[in-house]
């Protein structure tokens, strides 16, 4: 019986792994996909070495290598327009 009840246990726990990792894994896609899928993918991403805020648009060389992190003060954007207006310079690649 306790053997029964340790198997259970250990299933039970991988299947709450695979769960939290799928979640994890949607919530990534949505953060990735969400602002693109709305009209909002520009991305504005702020250089580490620099500091300088830096957007790319769809189509340049390195938009999908480029990721969104909002603790350094990155964001999405809807328009190059809002962009510029924050203060902000489009990629030069």
């Amino acid at each position: 019986m306790k053997s029964r009840m340790a198997g259970a246990v250990t299933q039970n726990a991988g299947v709450a792994m695979a769960s939290a990792l799928f979640g994890a894994a949607l919530l990534v896609i949505a953060w990735e996909l969400g602002p693109w899928a709305i009209g909002c993918g520009i991305k504005g991403n702020v250089a580490v070495g620099t500091g300088e805020r830096i957007y790319h648009v769809p189509g340049q060389r390195y938009y999908w290598e480029t990721r969104i992190n909002l603790l350094r003060g990155e964001r999405w954007f809807c328009s190059e327009a809002s962009a510029r207006a924050a203060g902000w310079r489009r990629s030069r690649v």
